[in-house]
């Protein structure tokens, strides 16, 4: 469907570097990655706005890479709309339709506005509209020219909550109905309810792609662990196997985590727990978790999912608990605690070398 090879273009002090991406016909593909990584200007490129200096975009096995904005089959959504504010929503709609009949444009502009649930807007003029009313014409617009891929430049990231939750909605149902969607956002959760693929970028390189599952589930670096979200993570050695399958990650001299994994010992690689499999107490209990530590609070921090507690156990880790149980356990910065998470919330990713 869509393929990018080695795409690169520089701008003195930032370029994009040899980016390859493939998205499949049908997809939901997020590229997902903090501001000034790049991906708006990946889509700039792929619809023709701005050229790479070397490197080749496919488009259904055609190569478009040099071809102009207004022959290349796909359809780009700005961040800021871009509609026309002194145009109805009926003419925004229409735009790209002035080579149809009447009749014809009528009949698409009132299918796709009844699509997007604007159709008692379209005698409105544009600038009278909400955001997430504008964001609609503007998806409409965009739609009427039928193009093999959607490119969405950060399409919520002006809108409330309850707006967004509408969007994704309505984004997730149009790529239902077969339409190719590349989506641009710095939302993990976003990309979560959204995507069927995703690539993260970093300064202007695609640093993991693949399955949602796969990369959220086994993330490939420190800086892709931390973006979504993922604090404990360390790089770690498989050095011993003990009994009953449960084999021994060493985090450092001091440091040891047992897990379940199949690699081999030797292996080289990354473990990370998830904040909420990480459980604290104030005294050492008898448990069946198989990682049990004693260490100290250094920092208590006020999260969107609750209260972030970091304790130094010989690697500082990081604990999920809810805002009563602070205050139900009374937890303070520099008090002793304990620790225990289980072996099967320990993971294990080898580096690509092993």
């Amino acid at each position: 469907m869509l393929k990018l090879e080695n795409i690169s273009k520089n701008f003195g002090e930032f370029s994009l570097k040899n980016v390859n991406l493939e998205v499949k016909k049908g997809e939901y593909f997020v590229l997902l990655g903090a501001s000034g990584a790049g991906k708006s200007i990946i889509l700039e490129v792929i619809a023709g706005l701005m050229k790479a200096e070397s490197g080749k975009i496919f488009l259904n096995e055609q190569e478009i890479s040099k071809l102009k904005i207004q022959q290349r089959k796909v359809g780009l959504v700005f961040q800021d709309y871009a509609i026309f504010p002194h145009k109805s929503v009926f003419q925004n709609i229409a735009y790209s339709l002035n080579k149809l009949s009447k009749s014809e444009a009528e009949k698409i502009v009132h299918s796709l506005a009844q699509e997007m649930n604007i159709l008692h807007l379209l005698q409105r003029k544009a600038d009278t509209l909400s955001g997430g009313e504008k964001q609609r014409v503007a998806i409409a617009r965009t739609l009427a020219r039928k193009p093999d891929i959607l490119l969405l430049d950060e399409p919520l990231s002006a809108l409330d909550a309850q707006l967004k939750s509408e969007l994704r909605k309505l984004l997730r149902r149009i790529n239902k109905q077969g339409q190719t969607i590349l989506h641009v956002t710095h939302d993990y959760d976003e990309a979560i309810a959204l995507a069927d693929k995703i690539a993260i970028m970093q300064k202007g390189t695609v640093v993991q792609d693949g399955d949602i599952k796969e990369v959220f589930q086994n993330p490939r670096s420190h800086f892709v662990a931390n973006f979504i979200g993922i604090s404990n993570y360390y790089d770690a050695e498989i050095c011993k196997i003990k009994k009953r399958g449960i084999k021994i990650a060493r985090i450092n001299d001091k440091v040891s985590f047992r897990l379940e994994t199949p690699e081999k010992e030797g292996t080289k690689g990354k473990v990370f727990v998830k904040t909420e499999s990480v459980f604290v107490f104030k005294e050492h209990i008898e448990s069946s978790a198989r990682n049990n530590f004693s260490g100290k609070i250094i920092d208590i921090l006020p999260v969107k999912s609750g209260i972030e507690l970091w304790i130094d156990v010989g690697v500082k880790i990081s604990a999920l608990i809810t805002l009563e149980t602070l205050e139900k356990f009374g937890f303070v910065e520099n008090e002793n605690v304990w620790i225990s998470f289980k072996a099967t919330a320990v993971q294990f990713v080898a580096d690509e070398e092993c």
